[in-house]
């Protein structure tokens, strides 16, 4: 079987990417080592509800070539991503913005937040910021650090925030307003009938092939496991780029996160799909209910329990350290990866970087319009 691309990963950049080349007549085999395709924003449908396996995944995109391009695999819904925050009883609206402010200290208007704030910042003094902990606090203030920040990034990272490195976090919004929209993109939803029926769609032109791992096939002359010997022009590996290498350098660090999910013989558990948990007694970062993404009605709901964890090689790796060791650590293997012949290393692993959905989707739309 001869194809013009070899895209490995049926995740979004691999279905993007895949659909793109097909319109300009290019054969493409997608293979995936899992057994469904939609990579992490893999949704199952169970008991009417359409559940976030990975974690919650909310499509939100400012890039209208972006946006043109998933509608036209599936309707979006009009889902607003406001997640609440606990800390310990008290309940709090994320982003930081005006309900959060007057709730924190009793208060109506901009200013009277604006200058809290200026004078806990102004009081702490801190010119150059050695750590996250003195980058925050330089931000926003004691308060909103403690309550709202402290815990959270801790259990989130796995370590203090006076041990982790101040560009985490570069900014924090503060929003003078009264809007608890996560999100400030012009567009945004949550695919109607989830994000695997919208993948379904985007691979429809390709030939798909699960369970197949290319980095135990690359040396057996690649044989699927069905026994079809196939040929390619161009490989497209959204994989991660140490593994490609055998870690020859040795692994880079990830984050990454473990779910507990069951379903509750109740209609409405928490009120609302995402609500996180910043104090740092509590061992999980947030619990997603996933019915209130699509506003399933079903007799029943079903929750996840996210925990955030050290990676280990055989984890599922979510978020890149890109910290000045593992960047370093990449730099090498992008120097190998420049050797290797019509191969491509894209998407979050491939390039050892946080994407968006969107981001994903528009660098694959490049990639496309650059090769094909």
């Amino acid at each position: 079987m001869k194809y013009d691309f070899l895209v490995v990963g049926a995740g979004f950049f691999g279905a993007a990417f895949s659909f793109a080349a097909s319109e300009k007549g290019k054969k493409c085999l997608v293979i995936d080592r899992r057994d469904h395709i939609a990579g992490n924003a893999y949704t199952k449908e169970e008991s009417g509800i359409n559940v976030h396996v990975y974690g919650a995944h909310i499509f939100h995109t400012s890039d209208k070539r972006v946006w043109d391009f998933v509608n036209r695999f599936s309707e979006f819904n009009n889902y607003i991503n406001s997640p609440i925050a606990v800390y310990k009883d008290e309940l709090y609206n994320l982003p930081f913005n005006m309900n959060t402010f007057s709730k924190l200290w009793n208060i109506r208007t901009p200013k009277e937040a604006h200058d809290i704030i200026e004078k806990q910042i102004s009081s702490l003094d801190i010119k150059e910021p050695k750590n996250l902990e003195e980058q925050a606090l330089s931000l926003v203030g004691v308060d909103v650090y403690e309550k709202l920040i402290k815990g959270y990034t801790k259990k989130q990272w796995g370590r203090d925030c006076k041990d982790l490195p101040a560009f985490i976090i570069k900014r924090l919004p503060l929003r003078f307003t009264y809007d608890n929209n996560y999100f400030s993109d012009r567009y945004q939803g949550i695919p109607i009938g989830g994000y695997t029926r919208m993948a379904e769609k985007m691979l429809s032109p390709s030939e798909v092939r699960l369970n197949e791992d290319f980095l135990k096939i690359r040396g057996n002359d690649l044989c699927l496991s069905t026994g079809e010997r196939i040929e390619y022009d161009k490989l497209i590996y959204t994989g991660q780029i140490d593994e490609y290498f055998d870690y020859s350098f040795g692994p880079l660090n990830y984050r990454s996160v473990r779910f507990e999910t069951e379903c509750l013989p109740e209609e409405n558990y928490q009120g609302n799909a995402v609500v996180n948990y910043t104090d740092e007694e509590v061992p999980y970062t947030r619990i997603i209910e996933h019915k209130h993404f699509e506003r399933a009605e079903s007799p029943v709901t079903i929750i996840s329990r996210e925990y955030s964890s050290e990676w280990k090689k055989g984890d599922e790796p979510y978020y890149p350290v890109n910290d000045d060791e593992n960047n370093a650590l990449y730099e090498k293997y992008l120097s190998l990866s420049k050797k290797e012949e019509n191969t491509y290393f894209a998407g979050r692993l491939g390039r050892y970087r946080y994407y968006n959905m969107d981001q994903v989707i528009a660098e694959a739309l490049a990639l496309a319009d650059g090769l094909s």
